[in-house]
């Protein structure tokens, strides 16, 4: 029987070097260790960013109820 531990080693194996450095941030945010370092996003050129971005849209939920046209509107940010 496979361990949920080996399950996520082996997972964490197929990750890119760009992958590991967001999964070791947030596992020493988790563990109360904040990093110094430059997040990836300041130090990423705007192709990257833009893939990085993409990337993160891709995982948003497609099911979610889109906001209407009368809640976008100017006129509901003002109190009348």
């Amino acid at each position: 029987m496979v361990t949920r531990r080996e399950t996520l080693k082996n997972e964490i194996d197929k990750l890119s070097e760009e992958q590991l450095e967001v999964v070791a941030a947030f596992i020493n945010y988790q563990l109360g260790r904040v990093s110094v370092s430059t997040p990836i996003w300041q130090k990423a050129t705007p192709t990257e960013r833009a893939r990085y971005f993409r990337e993160w849209v891709s995982q948003l939920p497609k099911n979610s109820p889109s906001l209407s046209i009368e809640v976008m509107s100017r006129d509901s940010i003002y109190e009348e």
